[in-house]
């Protein structure tokens, strides 16, 4: 089982492919009624990119939510895989997201993976069992940890692929903006919103599109509030074609809504995430915010206290990473130009 998922991992392709590959791959080996597979920003660590098969899309507002408020086995904070019943005793209900949402829908236990590694976070994958008393052993909490590493470097390997396409320009004639309730409840959008909604995630046939990465931002600056989690309220995500977006969430001034905004990603925020997908050291990422800044050989020498030469010896190593050739092809890629 853990070598046909090392298998898939080695395989060129999509994050979604990926993970569609790997949850099949999971399902042959045990009983996994349904699952929320999320890619997530690997330096805020919010939700950009579900991939779900669930019985409560009805509820979905409700289930990221509740997702977000919910410590036991939180994605931000799990060593590596766990199961619910295992991590509170056997009493799931203390669980908000079982207590409130899944127990309504006969699931019994949850097995939670995350995709970490020194470079950031890059999703994490909850496995449903329907049953009242169905409970993931430890054997198969085990074979979850173990895979986490191989798809944890398929994942950074597929989004550092993404940052190579050049970026397709969507048509914008005025801001991107969501505005949701405490519940999570769409209450109004900008007329731009729909189009860049139904390129984040494809909706089947004439479907109205989801705002899932919206809920996603909006559910964290809950948990900020609730004082559950302090990562920010903002995520990157790979729109299509190269194309970066940024997704922000803040309360709105006396009122009870959050506010979700939708951006072009500047080229420091493509960076920062080019940075972490291709594996560069800290000395590496530091001087590429420089570049994404303008700056020339001299003035990064300066302001990283180097030689010339040393910063020369960086970007070698930075091309040799990112199968680059040129300075002016990085600043590019960079700047998704």
């Amino acid at each position: 089982m853990v070598s046909r998922v090392a298998r898939i991992c080695a395989q060129p392709g999509t994050t979604r492919d990926l993970r569609v590959h790997v949850v099949d791959a999971l399902r042959r080996s045990m009983t996994v009624d349904a699952y929320a597979f999320v890619m997530t920003d690997p330096e805020t660590e919010v939700g950009i990119d579900p991939l779900a098969d669930v019985p409560c899309l009805p509820e979905l507002p409700s289930l990221i939510r509740l997702k977000y408020l919910t410590e036991v086995n939180r994605w931000t904070s799990l060593g590596q895989a766990a199961g619910l019943r295992a991590a509170t005793g056997d009493r799931p209900s203390r669980s908000p997201l079982w207590r409130d949402l899944l127990s309504r829908y006969d699931i019994g236990d949850v097995a939670s993976v995350v995709f970490r590694d020194r470079f950031g976070c890059w999703g994490f994958l909850d496995l449903w069992r329907a049953g009242r008393d169905a409970r993931f052993g430890e054997s198969e909490i085990r074979v979850l940890a173990e895979v986490a590493t191989p798809v944890t470097t398929a994942l950074r390997r597929a989004q550092a692929a993404t940052m190579a396409a050049r970026p397709a320009q969507l048509t914008r004639s005025g801001p991107v903006v969501l505005l949701l309730s405490a519940e999570l409840q769409v209450q109004g959008q900008t007329a731009q919103a729909s189009e860049y909604l139904r390129t984040l995630l494809p909706p089947p046939g004439g479907a109205a599109p989801v705002p899932a990465a919206a809920y996603n931002v909006a559910a964290q600056l809950l948990a900020c509030e609730a004082g559950i989690d302090t990562h920010p309220p903002v995520a990157r995500v790979h729109l299509a074609d190269g194309q970066w977006l940024t997704v922000r969430a803040g309360r709105l001034e006396a009122e009870e809504g959050i506010a979700v905004t939708i951006e072009t990603a500047s080229p420091a925020e493509r960076s920062a995430v080019f940075a972490r997908a291709f594996g560069l050291s800290a000395r590496e990422s530091e001087l590429l915010a420089h570049l994404a800044a303008g700056c020339e050989t001299r003035e990064i020498a300066a302001m990283m206290f180097l030689s010339e030469y040393t910063v020369q010896d960086h970007l070698k190593s930075i091309f040799a990473r990112t199968g680059l050739r040129t300075r002016r092809a990085l600043i590019s890629l960079i700047a998704g130009s």
